[in-house]
């Protein structure tokens, strides 16, 4: 049963930031595999069924759902092997990963955050968006209102079109979501301190299942098959090449900034 991150996950995370190299990690690995990995595997065990629910294909082993310790630093400025926190993705098994949709969270010392993402921005599916948009936004503006984000402290944020025209048709409180290129959906209300209790699985819970509507309109239209067109129907706005990045760094990084750093 998942109880909390104790002391000593953010303790071995601190102490790792101090001492990154091999040598070190190698000697405190027990503590590593206790304190830090057995933690978010617990928390991990105890979301599968939510996240099953939410949708029954998504990824339910743990190795895949927890990041590494060990970075990829071969296209990083920052060269250090270990990473001072660690995130958990649910996104469907076996989906390519730039172009996936799921759920998030990260923890690590003065770090505490959760919520739903694109992984990189995934073009088909947001034009697909925008026209369901523009076909009924009475249904969307319903569907997002549903949600009640604003009373939950869930901020919606991503890279935006700068220059694209919206429809006269979108209502003003949708206009937002219109220009969207890689939507984020983050929690902004809780202090790391608060990741130390059984509470924190039950507001991780409550957020994912609030998010659900989203997260099945959004695979509902990753799932279609774009028709001819549908295809030609692009944003008046050419996007950057993508990059790879990885999921949002709590309230440090908003969604929408690209990372060198690999899973």
């Amino acid at each position: 049963m998942f109880t909390g991150f104790p002391e000593a996950t953010e303790q071995f995370l601190i102490d790792l930031r101090l001492h990154n190299d091999g040598a070190w990690f190698n000697e405190n690995k027990p503590r590593y595999l206790r304190d830090v990995q057995a933690p978010f595997y617990a928390l991990i065990e105890e979301l599968i069924p939510v996240m099953q629910e939410i949708d029954p294909l998504i990824e339910i082993r743990p190795h895949k759902i927890l990041s590494r310790i060990r970075r990829d630093t071969r296209f990083s400025r920052d060269k250090s092997p270990y990473r001072d926190h660690l995130w958990l993705w649910f996104k469907r098994g076996g989906e390519e990963r730039w172009k996936s949709l799921g759920f998030w969270f990260e923890f690590g010392p003065g770090r505490l955050g959760w919520g739903m993402a694109t992984w990189d921005e995934n073009r088909p599916m947001m034009d697909r968006f925008r026209r369901e948009l523009v076909a009924d936004p009475a249904r969307i503006g319903g569907l997002l209102h549903g949600m009640g984000l604003p009373e939950r402290h869930l901020q919606v944020t991503g890279d935006r079109f700068r220059r694209l025209e919206v429809p006269p048709s979108v209502p003003e409180a949708l206009r937002g979501w219109y220009t969207l290129k890689d939507p984020s959906i983050m929690q902004t209300r809780f202090a790391p301190g608060e990741a130390a209790g059984r509470g924190l699985f039950g507001h991780l819970v409550s957020d994912y299942r609030a998010m659900a509507p989203l997260y099945r309109l959004l695979r509902g239209l990753t799932d279609t098959e774009a028709d001819p067109a549908a295809a030609q129907a692009q944003p008046a706005e050419k996007p950057a090449p993508s990059r790879r990045r990885k999921p949002p760094d709590g309230a440090q990084n908003l969604p929408g900034k690209k990372y060198e750093d690999e899973w």
